[in-house]
């Protein structure tokens, strides 16, 4: 198995958390349900076969995803291969910034995936065929980092108000008032919550409930004796009863079903 990884240098790690390759990944189980974690992902596929998005209940294709393409902001979970044999790069960005790297609003794309061709024409494929021409994985990684520098670094920038509300929102979701946000950043809430959809993809109010549920994630992951009306209370939840409505519709399983699950890397959930 092979996994490694790459942080962009500047002015791309600004907006870009890192680069992901992987090859020969061998799990046991066939499918993983991958929950919303406010991400947004441009993935490169290096094989030749399509990868299939699949329903999450009966497992049967629902999706086929070729050689590239772009995985919005998510609200639901979305069921995917668990990566066996398979040969992938991923160009992760850091939450709420992808919006400079993508010719429409965030919302367009919000739980939807897209092959590239239909994003920005043929300028990934010609991306994909010069990373393809070496083996070097370093080399590969220096392809992609000069690609999107060289065709993007004059659209690099973000409103800095949803930047502010994005870094409060993600580094403490438990303590974010929306309102009380609002009025810190000064705009009205119509036009915030407008900016706010369009370079990340969903309103304020849909972003925080995300992060709650992502920290609620992370405490159940390293909790050894849960206590839920605890939990609920830390991650930012109104009661126990909203924290585990909104951590169903997000997972697809209740807390306490998740919480006896073991997972290989958080936020994908082996399924089949």
């Amino acid at each position: 198995m092979i996994f490694r990884t790459h942080i962009p240098r500047s002015p791309l790690d600004q907006f870009v958390a890192m680069f992901v390759y992987f090859d020969d990944v061998n799990f046991p189980h066939g499918f993983d349900r991958f929950l919303p974690n406010g991400d947004t992902e441009i993935l490169i596929d290096f094989h030749d076969t399509p990868q299939f998005i699949y329903d999450n209940t009966s497992l049967k294709e629902i999706q086929a995803c070729n050689r590239i393409w772009a995985s919005g902001l998510r609200t639901e979970p979305i069921t995917i291969p668990a990566g066996n044999k398979s040969e992938m790069m991923v160009i992760s960005f850091k939450k709420g910034m992808a919006a400079p790297f993508f010719p429409f609003p965030m919302s367009e794309i919000a739980d939807s995936v897209v092959d590239a061709d239909l994003v920005w024409s043929i300028d990934f494929s010609f991306l994909r065929e010069q990373v393809l021409a070496t083996k070097d994985i370093s080399e590969r990684f220096r392809i992609v980092e000069d690609f999107l520098i060289c065709e993007f670094q004059s659209q690099m920038a973000i409103n800095p108000c949803v930047a502010y509300a994005i870094g409060e929102m993600t580094e403490r979701p438990d303590a974010v008032n929306i309102a009380r946000l609002n009025g810190e950043i000064g705009y009205s809430q119509k036009h915030f919550t407008e900016m706010f959809r369009r370079q990340v993809g969903v309103t304020p109010k849909s972003y925080l409930k995300i992060m709650r549920f992502q920290k609620a994630v992370r405490t159940i992951d390293i909790a050894t004796d849960i206590d839920w009306g605890h939990i609920s209370l830390e991650c930012g939840f109104y009661d126990q009863s909203h924290f585990i409505n909104d951590f169903k519709h997000f997972a697809g399983f209740t807390p306490e079903q998740y919480a006896k699950i073991q997972t290989n890397y958080q936020n994908y959930v082996p399924v089949g």
